[in-house]
């Protein structure tokens, strides 16, 4: 909560309220807090934190997900804008496009705060899996609520499911790749956002296991032409998103084709492109023009510049030390 809000979206047509930034509905804005929460508990040991605020939560994220699986109608959500970004509002008064209730839980909007195509977002309905059976652990070992627990494990063992039958199809070049985006009507979105979660990161946050053979094949996919948000130029390459536009790389997806690498020649690539791609300026950006890195979005960007560290003391953790002393960058 901000003591001086920036009121610019507060006259959205959706149920805004004064603690309120934005009301954009993204299914891994109740994700993170589930992740943080395991891990902290993880790598604590401290249960003090898992009070009444912590169960009241636990329940709100599940109605939550209940209402957005849209099998009694659309839900309470909608979401209009007066804007001039196509993405930044939402069609059918709000609503967004129509989904086939199959068990998925539909994302008006995705991590990048662009409107989702076909609601039922694949990376963030992997991520509502396995942080709804982290939520699940923590309800069983630390507060005894064993069924609140059974209700996460039920509704993370539903999207899972559904996610094996409706995510997966048939590419011409790469063969069963996971769709970024499907309404449960057979229609699908072929392509990868840069924004995490994403198809590229799933192994990053947990979600996937890297040797998985169709995110493989994904991940292939994902980093090349055939994604329409693949981009690739005189300095450097990497996946972007309708939220900058053509040609516009996200230092972040290459932080997570290092993350998801098992090939350290890979990973040596990819941390010298992040380098060298920063305009001098030290920093990671938003994004950076694949054919011209001095234009770039964003001068300070703390989400990428986090994640960069954690990717080096990772590699320092792994041993790779020889590896980073080895980048030699101009």
């Amino acid at each position: 909560y901000d003591p001086n809000p920036d009121h610019q979206w507060m006259k959205d047509k959706t149920q805004m309220r004064p603690e309120l930034h934005e009301r954009k509905w993204e299914i891994d804005s109740l994700c993170y807090p589930l992740r943080l929460a395991y891990e902290y508990w993880k790598m604590t040991g401290d249960t003090s934190v898992f009070d009444e605020h912590w169960l009241a939560a636990v329940r709100n994220i599940l109605r939550t997900f209940r209402e957005q699986q849209r099998k009694e109608g659309v839900g309470p959500y909608t979401f209009r804008r007066r804007t001039e970004r196509q993405l930044d509002t939402v069609c059918n008064d709000g609503k967004g496009n129509p989904v086939k209730p199959v068990g998925l839980i539909a994302s008006v909007f995705r991590p990048s705060d662009d409107a989702t195509t076909f609601l039922f977002l694949v990376p963030s309905n992997f991520f509502a899996v396995t942080s709804l059976r982290k939520a699940s652990e923590i309800l069983t070992k630390v507060n005894g609520e064993k069924k609140l627990a059974a209700e996460c494990t039920a509704l993370a063992s539903e999207v899972e499911t559904a996610l094996r039958k409706y995510a997966v199809c048939d590419h011409p070049d790469f063969g069963k790749i996971y769709a970024f985006e499907v309404d449960g009507y057979g229609n699908r979105f072929l392509m990868d956002d840069a924004n995490v979660p994403s198809l590229l990161a799933m192994p990053y946050l947990g979600d996937m296991d890297v040797k998985d053979p169709i995110y493989q094949n994904t991940r292939r996919f994902v980093w090349s032409t055939s994604n329409p948000y693949f981009f690739r130029g005189t300095a450097g390459e990497g996946i972007g998103g309708p939220h900058v536009g053509y040609d516009m790389a996200w230092p972040m997806s290459i932080m997570m084709k290092a993350f998801t690498s098992t090939d350290d020649a890979e990973i040596k690539r990819c941390v010298e492109m992040l380098m060298t791609t920063d305009a001098g300026t030290g920093f990671m950006h938003e994004s950076f023009d694949v054919n011209d890195p001095n234009k770039f979005t964003r001068s300070w960007f703390a989400w990428q510049n986090t994640l960069f560290g954690e990717l080096i003391l990772k590699l320092v953790n792994e041993g790779k030390t020889d590896l980073l002393n080895s980048i030699m960058v101009q």
